[in-house]
């Protein structure tokens, strides 16, 4: 494939868009959001037929992206110029559109994840250029479509069937400006270091190992209810899915069984079957990884609550297992429908139980009181807290982490922002 060819023709693209009026390129916004809206049994189809995510959370995908254009197409234009009072008589702070920004996007959310990146970039006046996970060329290729079928000038978003070989010469082309991977932290530190010295911002949302801890004066029935959704909605494969279920030991007896009956609900299914609740992991490779870090971490200690259960190559019935701290699987990310269990004696253990991890994305707690509450808020290293309900990513909020979780933010006004350049205005005119 010539890149260079792609890459010169999304530089002519943004020489144009950038001088797009912001209220026009947002007319243009509304367009996809219909699109989407239109297609979307025959887009969710498509991400089951590639990923094997269940039907019914593949059409909520396209429907929550949908939902994220249309905040974005009525969103106020944060990006005009900031007039700063100083001595002079011109003082200002511009935002203004970098170029080409390339997107290395997972398979887990095919559309969500490509778009939620995309559109605030675009909407700043950038162009986009898509390196897709491999089994989800598919998914790329009708997004694509869909912002040409939106009215949207070609190569303002370009998906390139490219490998991960091709993502250095892509960042060393000095017309490219940008990049943001979401993605494991092996693919994210290797594409920083690219990104880096070349010189380009980056942005990274990776891994995590959430904690959803349960304190014994929480509505414990509600957080029973709520937590294996929380961690086995698209199988467990979500970067800020609840991984860590660390509870009070005062609630435990109260929590555990209840949590178990709610989880043992969800088992394999046809995930072209719109009641399916659990489908296949994406790959068999990864199953063999979640199959491999089960064996690791009762190798090291741990004990089967609820056995993980091959029976397919890349299908399991859910499982948990209980871990002590010090067991190394806790330093890792279990990708996949295998929960951990701990308990904790009192807060300041659950506290550091939930920090002493690589990983930062979001955290949720549970509990009626407000000074607990805040005591967790302040304490807790990620980008995200939740109180009594169960962490999830908000077009109108902020989305990132902290530690190995990544840098940069994503969604809410402040992603618009990402990718501009400031540029200050002073002087006497």
């Amino acid at each position: 494939m010539n890149l260079s060819k792609h890459i010169d023709s999304a530089n002519n693209a943004f020489k144009d868009w950038r001088k797009v009026p912001f209220e026009d390129r947002q007319k243009l916004l509304i367009n996809l959001a219909d699109v989407l809206e239109k297609n979307k049994e025959k887009f969710a189809k498509t991400i089951t037929t590639e990923m094997h995510k269940p039907i019914s959370q593949a059409i909520a995908e396209i429907e929550k992206s949908a939902g994220m254009i249309k905040y974005y197409a009525a969103a106020e234009n944060i990006l005009k110029p900031e007039k700063i009072k100083t001595e002079f008589s011109v003082s200002e702070v511009h935002y203004e559109a970098m170029g080409i920004i390339l997107g290395v996007m997972p398979w887990n959310f095919p559309f969500w994840q490509v778009l939620r990146f995309a559109i605030p970039a675009i909407l700043a006046g950038n162009v986009v250029i898509l390196k897709h996970a491999s089994i989800c060329f598919g998914s790329g290729d009708e997004i694509e479509l869909a912002f040409k079928e939106a009215g949207f000038p070609e190569y303002v978003f370009k998906n390139l069937r490219i490998g991960h070989n091709e993502i250095k010469e892509i960042l060393e082309n000095p017309l490219v400006r940008g990049v943001s991977l979401t993605g494991s932290e092996k693919a994210g530190g290797s594409v920083a270091a690219l990104a880096g010295k070349n010189i380009k911002k980056s942005v990274l949302e990776l891994g995590g190992s959430d904690a959803f801890i349960v304190l014994e004066d929480s509505d414990f029935e509600k957080a029973a209810k709520d937590g294996p959704w929380a961690k086995l909605q698209n199988t467990g494969q979500i970067c800020n899915a609840a991984k860590r279920f660390i509870v009070h030991k005062d609630v435990e007896k109260d929590f555990v069984p209840r949590f178990i009956e709610e989880y043992n609900s969800y088992q394999p299914a046809d995930p072209m079957k719109k009641e399916t609740k659990l489908g296949k992991m994406a790959r068999p490779d990864l199953a063999d990884e979640l199959e491999n870090q089960y064996k690791k971490a009762l190798k090291n200690g741990a004990e089967v609550v609820l056995a993980l259960e091959r029976i397919s190559e890349n299908e399991f019935r859910p499982g948990i297992i209980l871990v002590k701290e010090g067991n190394p699987i806790l330093q890792e990310e279990l990708f996949g429908p295998l929960a951990i269990l701990m308990i904790g004696k009192n807060d300041e253990e659950i506290l550091k139980l939930a920090n002493d991890i690589p990983f930062g994305l979001g955290n949720s707690v549970w509990t009626r009181d407000k000074k607990r509450a805040q005591f967790f808020i302040e304490n807790l290293e990620s980008g995200t807290v939740s109180i009594n309900k169960a962490t999830s990513s908000d077009t109108r909020l902020p989305f990132g982490g902290a530690k190995s979780s990544g840098y940069g933010v994503e969604l809410s006004l402040h992603a618009l922002k990402e990718f501009t350049q400031v540029k200050t205005v002073v002087g006497n005119i």
